[in-house]
């Protein structure tokens, strides 16, 4: 165990915390840099996997059909532009399992995040040329999912998930943040301590990243699904849904990707920049959760916990 300690101190040295649950208890649990169990972190793209979670309870409670329902069906006062065809055609599938097509090379960013509706500016990037169910993996696009979710259900992102997921697990709920220019953006990222969700100018959460969670939190998440949406007995997620978002939907190369959950051979995760992880084995019934301080190329996460943290406490 001291190895293992020392070893994330030496070659890991911006995971703030490690919490590990085997048989649904929590079994260990370890903060590095002065960081607590009540510290909050930046998740980066594990908020999408979030993000997942609400769009299947929507589904659950009625708010919504399907995710075969088209994305243009949740924004009936926006404008495609003329001629434009494969908009039309996207589903709510395919930005689930980033199979739709954008208007870019490169994420733009500086261009969505600046502008007064991200919503709008990320639908305005969507369709283009591309084919529609090709991999192609989009932060900004991700956007457009809590664009669906405030439509469907007539509650902020943050209400809903507080309601339905951050109340039942006794998480405590973020509360909105701002950002305002580039200088908030890298604060963001950036600063030790931080805590919220950030919303646009049209007060929506963020769906690609941007929520902050203790590394409790995360393993709590890792535990609902692990139990097939089970929590203190109560069903607030359906099995179903749990199945369909951790089965490989989308596949690029040797990489595979559910519905916002990244699928690892008989594991699934989700994975978030600097090395934010929600880790999940079903066979030994384990859930590993890191949470990281930003850091450009982190080193590999899934490999630490498939050649130390498996080992050490399966």
């Amino acid at each position: 165990m001291n190895n293992f300690e020392d070893l994330i101190e030496k070659e890991y040295s911006n995971i703030a915390g490690i919490a590990i649950r085997k048989d649904n208890y929590l079994i260990y649990e370890k903060y590095f840099d002065e960081y607590t169990q009540d510290d909050a972190l930046h998740i980066a793209s594990v908020t999408k996997s979030i993000i997942s979670i609400l769009i299947g309870m929507a589904i659950d409670k009625g708010y919504m059909k399907n995710i075969e329902q088209h994305v243009l069906d949740f924004f009936p006062d926006y404008t495609v532009k003329r001629g434009e065809k494969t908009i039309q055609n996207i589903t709510i599938a395919n930005l689930l399992s980033m199979t739709a097509p954008y208007k870019y090379k490169s994420e733009p960013y500086t261009k969505v995040y600046s502008s007064d509706d991200w919503v709008k500016a990320a639908l305005d990037l969507l369709g283009g040329k591309g084919s529609i169910g090709v991999f192609n993996y989009s932060t900004v696009g991700t956007h457009i999912l809590s664009g669906v979710l405030t439509t469907a259900t007539g509650q902020s992102v943050l209400d809903f998930a507080t309601e339905n997921l951050f109340k039942p697990l006794s998480i405590k709920a973020p509360t909105n943040t701002t950002i305002q220019n580039k200088e908030d953006y890298f604060a963001f990222l950036k600063d030790k301590y931080v805590t919220g969700w950030i919303v646009d100018p049209k007060e929506v959460n963020t769906a690609g990243w941007g929520l902050t969670l203790t590394t409790r939190d995360m393993a709590k998440i890792g535990q609902l699904y692990l139990n097939g949406g089970v929590w203190n007995g109560r069903q607030i997620l359906s099995s179903q849904w749990i199945e369909d978002s951790t089965k490989v939907q989308s596949r690029s190369g040797k990489l595979t990707y559910g519905y916002l959950w990244w699928i690892l051979d008989d594991c699934y995760a989700a994975l978030g920049d600097g090395g934010n992880v929600i880790f999940i084995n079903p066979q030994k019934k384990m859930v590993i959760s890191i949470a990281s301080r930003f850091m450009p190329r982190a080193k590999d996460r899934v490999e630490l916990i498939r050649k130390h943290i498996i080992p050490l406490f399966e």
